[in-house]
């Protein structure tokens, strides 16, 4: 796409966000063009739309703010492609997805502002996206979905459940990868979670996951999983990932279960001959939530690259997490308190490391700034999508 498209593209679609609830009504009109004109298309969603909703927003925010950025877009949308497969879409829904889109466009943006130009700028940038997914799809030799059954279920906290499960056949993912979910009490409701152990030839992958009060998957897994569920998962997404090199250190910042992914990467890497320092710095907001600090820092003993620092919000524990018992070993880093972002971007630049944040889009959001804000440049800092 050259640079005139990408302006008009850019242009109209902040624009119909601007209006007032510009977001809803967005995705409102797109759903019901999309629905009315393809009624078949319905089953492929929930029920409760809300959070699909939402997500449409942001991934379209994503790709429209990266069209001039190819090298890290293209990627992006392959791996959208490859996990679309799940669906089972084909290049009519793609079709279907992207006329529903334009029509919803054109509705708010008005005849002054949707010109025959900026009609066109947009189905280009459709066809982009619709054939970078769909070549990506074509290509992909590992199944579309994968099946796995639940074998544990262990309630850490009242509100945090790890589940193992063992899956129909193994699955080949980069340690700090994720992938969607979906659970049998919500059909059509995939949820990406982060395995929280690299993968490994017997096909078992580990979640640990915390029931969001106004979720509607999350509390179901903490609260009603039973082993012998089925799950199924769809493909490996994300390039969080061990870093290719030791050449340069690692800094890692898992708040809750965001330590998951750096999790899975620190243990594939204990297994390696030869790694970089690796600083880890795991948060919460009471010390209940370093749930995994004692796993992390026995690890430490034995794999001298790795320093182990833990971080809490508030020095106790919230009254209705009374019993959880307040980790401490010898010769461990003591707890620092306050939020992570400012505690480590107050240690320094870090401008020498590989820098990984892994946690809430707002934790994530609030310590890049941090760490910018200090002289981190930007390039080294990575993190997931936040949509």
């Amino acid at each position: 796409m050259d640079s005139r498209v990408i302006s008009l593209v850019r242009t109209t679609f902040k624009a119909v966000l601007a209006t007032d609830d510009g977001p809803g009504r967005l995705t409102s009109s797109f759903y019901a063009i999309l629905f009315t004109d393809y009624p078949g298309a319905r089953d492929f969603f929930p029920a409760a739309m809300e959070t699909q909703r939402d997500r449409l927003v942001k991934a379209l925010a994503y790709v429209v703010d990266r069209l001039e950025d190819p090298d890290n877009l293209l990627p992006f949308l392959a791996q959208l492609g490859k996990d679309h497969r799940k669906y089972g879409a084909q290049k009519a829904h793609y079709i279907a997805v992207g006329g529903s889109l334009i029509k919803a466009l054109r509705n708010f943006a008005g005849t002054e502002i949707w010109t025959e130009e900026v009609d066109a700028a947009w189905q280009d940038a459709i066809g982009v996206i619709a054939s970078t997914m769909l070549g990506a799809a074509a290509n992909e030799s590992d199944p579309p979905v994968w099946g796995g059954t639940v074998v544990e279920h262990r309630e850490i906290l009242r509100n945090l459940a790890i589940v193992r499960l063992q899956l129909n056949q193994p699955m080949h993912y980069e340690a700090g990868q994720y992938v969607s979910v979906q659970i049998p009490s919500r059909p059509r409701m995939w949820r990406y979670l982060s395995p929280a152990n690299p993968a490994n030839e017997n096909g078992e992958i580990e979640f640990h996951i915390r029931g969001v009060s106004s979720g509607w998957v999350s509390p179901s897994i903490v609260g009603h999983t039973q082993v012998g569920d089925q799950w199924l998962l769809g493909s490996p997404l994300g390039s969080l990932g061990v870093a290719g090199s030791n050449d340069r250190d690692m800094l890692m910042i898992g708040c809750g279960t965001g330590i998951a992914p750096l999790r899975a990467q620190v243990l594939e890497m204990s297994h390696r001959r030869s790694n970089p320092r690796v600083h880890v710095f795991v948060g919460g907001h009471h010390p209940c939530d370093l749930y995994d600090l004692e796993m992390l820092w026995q690890l430490s003993l034995t794999n001298p690259w790795l320093t182990v620092t833990p971080v809490v919000e508030n020095d106790e524990n919230p009254w209705w997490h009374p019993e959880v018992p307040d980790f401490s070993a010898p010769g461990m880093h003591r707890k620092i308190t306050g939020q992570i972002g400012r505690v480590v971007a107050g240690l320094g630049a870090w401008s020498d490391r590989d820098i990984q944040i892994a946690g809430s889009p707002s934790m994530v959001q609030t310590t890049k700034f941090r760490l910018m804000a200090g002289g981190t440049p930007t390039k080294n800092i990575r993190h997931d999508p936040l949509y």
